[in-house]
């Protein structure tokens, strides 16, 4: 595959990394370079160890062998799909991320709440959110972090088309804004609409990885190959 590196301005390179949970093998990946200067899409069946790989990138879990290295200063802000919520109010859950980081002002959690359209629902019990408002809530408290590389796992699963067309456009906020986004998905159309590199992972391995046009147009792998012939016919 040659050395990419030269073409990003910000990557991230794994070297001999393997994760192994309960005897099985999650993540086997011997050398990759991960763009980080543009939004990058992880896809792939489901099992394929994407949501691992985000969980990796973020420092959330450790390799059991190699090394996971950035080029740039990194900050990161993890989004997972199931993110559970306290009993208490959509600003008490906002919130929360002033434990971490006690620079975070009152008033930048009321603005963020505005920016993410929550502003109306500050005092209602975060439970109580549609699972669209949850998501709008967890990207709200990314976006107070602020991270130079947002990962975002599933950022629009089971959400319905007008909330996940807003979700997309939080998500070009994000690169517009030199935040740059690795994020999963099973939605090819949404892949093609925001990404702009692929990462293909089959059986916990990078099996493919380029730019979005001619992945979609002519996939060098058999795998990748079977994998997009599948889900656009489910589509």
């Amino acid at each position: 595959m040659g050395n990419m590196t030269e073409q990003f301005e910000r990557y991230i390179e794994l070297k001999d990394i393997t994760v192994i949970s309960n005897g099985r093998t999650i993540l086997n990946i011997p050398h990759a370079t991960i763009p980080a200067d543009r939004i990058t899409a992880c896809i792939g069946p489901n099992g394929a160890g994407k949501t691992t790989l985000l969980k990796l990138l973020d420092g959330l879990i450790k390799p059991d062998t190699g090394t996971v290295s950035y080029s740039f200063s990194n900050k990161t802000a993890l989004v997972l799909h199931h993110t559970p919520m306290i009993k208490a109010s959509t600003k008490a859950n906002m919130s929360m991320v002033m434990d971490t980081d006690s620079s975070i002002s009152t008033l930048e959690i009321e603005q963020v709440l505005e920016r993410v359209g929550l502003k109306s629902l500050t005092s209602t019990p975060a439970h109580k959110l549609s699972a669209g408002e949850r998501q709008k809530l967890c990207l709200g408290r990314a976006i107070l972090q602020k991270p130079n590389l947002v990962l975002l796992d599933e950022p629009t699963a089971n959400l319905d088309p007008n909330t996940t067309e807003q979700v997309e456009e939080m998500i070009r906020e994000f690169d517009v804004q030199d935040t740059d986004v690795i994020f999963s998905s099973h939605q090819l159309a949404q892949v093609q609409r925001l990404a702009q590199y692929i990462i293909f992972i089959d059986h916990g391995e990078i099996k493919e990885k380029g730019p979005v046009g001619p992945f979609f147009l002519n996939p060098q792998t058999q795998a990748a190959k079977r994998y997009l012939h599948q889900e656009l016919l489910a589509d």
